[in-house]
């Protein structure tokens, strides 16, 4: 099964949560092979937090870094060399029949490396790209530009997940960009495992509908 990779428009927009909801929707998996930062804990700590259900996987980072900056910068402080082909042969050892959200770093022209960036990553992991947009003021533009980067690089986008709604904006951005909507978030005063459950199951159907392929029947 092809994995999926979460991207956002920007830093802060929402990727670890929304990586926990889809993990929880579908029973899926969930790796994050680039931490930069973790005095205040890792993204993968936060997802398996809010994780329910006893099927999600949560798999160990390729590398995890201290400082919380650019992933190149914060190995570079290590001596470290971001390899994505360290990383791709670690997604061969996962169990290719189970759905996988992979978390970026950032948004997509993150450096990894001092020639590679995460969207170079995405077409390495042969993975399907998932947008992640949050409600501010600049969001639009941000969007935007993320979607057409992706056009110039010819990286298919499976949709657009909105984060935190509370304008009806995304209509604007699925029209300027023709990257569907695959659902929205509306903003939640908490983020627990029990509101995590919650928008699971509200958006489960729709996006198992849009992201998992139903097997072809052969005709009799």
């Amino acid at each position: 099964m092809q994995p999926f990779f979460i991207s956002g428009i920007g830093t802060g927009i929402g990727k670890t949560f929304i990586s926990a909801l889809l993990a929880e929707a579908l029973r899926a998996d969930y790796w994050k092979p680039v931490q930069a930062g973790y005095a205040e804990g890792t993204d993968k700590e936060t997802v398996h937090s809010l994780i329910s259900n006893k099927q999600t996987v949560v798999h160990p980072e390729v590398y995890r870094l201290k400082m919380p900056a650019s992933p190149h910068i914060a190995a570079r402080e290590e001596n470290i060399l971001i390899d994505p082909e360290q990383i791709c042969r670690q997604l061969q050892t996962m169990d290719p029949d189970r759905p996988l959200i992979i978390e970026g770093a950032g948004g997509l022209l993150v450096p990894l490396n001092d020639s590679e960036m995460v969207i170079d990553l995405v077409k390495k992991l042969d993975a399907k790209l998932i947008l992640v947009s949050r409600n501010y003021l600049g969001s639009i533009n941000h969007s935007l530009m993320s979607a057409q980067i992706c056009r110039y690089r010819q990286l298919p986008v499976a949709g657009w997940i909105f984060n935190d709604q509370f304008m009806d904006y995304e209509g604007e951005i699925v029209r300027w960009t023709g990257i569907p909507s695959l659902c929205s978030v509306p903003f939640l005063k908490s983020r627990s495992r029990e509101t995590v459950f919650q928008e699971a199951n509200r958006i489960r159907e729709r996006i198992s509908r849009q992201l998992i392929p139903v097997p072809a029947h052969h005709g009799e």
